[in-house]
């Protein structure tokens, strides 16, 4: 069944919102919440060697791994022992049990552990404050461009500072089946197939569904290295 695109804030339900997505979807009013496999396929050599490319001339570092226990591997090699890790939530990270690995082997100093340890009621500032600006923030992305672009979406916008600018290292975990073609290709594949299974997850987890509530576009790295995204050849995550 098809309905009119919305987006859940919490429960509440908004209209679609922005003239670049409508103009992305062609002026399409309608689409299915189901999600639409066209962005669920692996990228070609062509297209990964393309996105790698124009990432690093955008001051992004790449790096391709061919299965996620080399993923997993290249991403510890950047993390030194000790350092303060905050692990956003990332189906891509908890697969290849990157996750895990910084948040439960104590070889890390893991700011969700201590989050997990306090009082939303009582110390949402404080919690904010230790999320937003990690030595380190581990997670994924929802697309990269061959242009060398990397989109974002969240519901809450609570791992947006310390990837686009606080935390002093940051690691993307890629599937290559999330290259796109540009910003509007990435734009719908949010809406049409990230979303959608994103949905399903936050109503498991959470109880509520989510949201497309926020939308990072990270078209250039100021701090040559500061980003390292590390494409896995399997089709991982969101």
């Amino acid at each position: 069944m098809q309905t009119l695109l919305k987006m859940r804030l919490w429960g509440r339900k908004a209209s679609y919102p922005h003239d670049l997505i409508r103009k992305s979807f062609n002026m399409i009013k309608f689409v299915s919440m189901k999600p639409n496999q066209e962005f669920n396929k692996l990228a070609s050599e062509k297209a990964i060697a393309k996105a790698v490319s124009s990432l690093e001339r955008n001051g992004i570092k790449a790096i391709v791994a061919g299965n996620s226990g080399q993923a997993k591997k290249e991403a510890l090699d950047i993390i030194p022992a000790g350092a303060e890790v905050f692990t956003a939530t990332s189906q891509t990270a908890e697969v290849v049990s990157l996750a895990k690995e910084i948040n439960e082997s104590g070889k890390y100093d893991s700011v969700r552990q201590k989050l997990m340890t306090m009082d939303r009621t009582t110390q949402s500032r404080e919690m904010a404050k230790l999320g937003a600006a990690p030595e380190f923030v581990v997670g994924s992305v929802h697309a990269v461009t061959e242009d060398g672009q990397l989109l974002i979406a969240s519901a809450t916008g609570s791992q947006l500072p310390a990837e686009s600018y606080a935390s002093e290292k940051v690691i993307f975990l890629v599937g290559t089946q999330k290259i796109v073609k540009n910003i509007q290709e990435g734009l719908r594949r949010i809406y049409e197939y990230s979303y959608p299974l994103e949905d399903v997850r936050a109503q498991k987890a959470y109880g509520m569904g989510s949201g497309v509530n926020k939308i990072l576009i990270i078209n250039k790295e100021v701090i040559p290295g500061r980003i390292t995204v590390i494409f896995i050849k399997e089709n991982l995550g969101f």
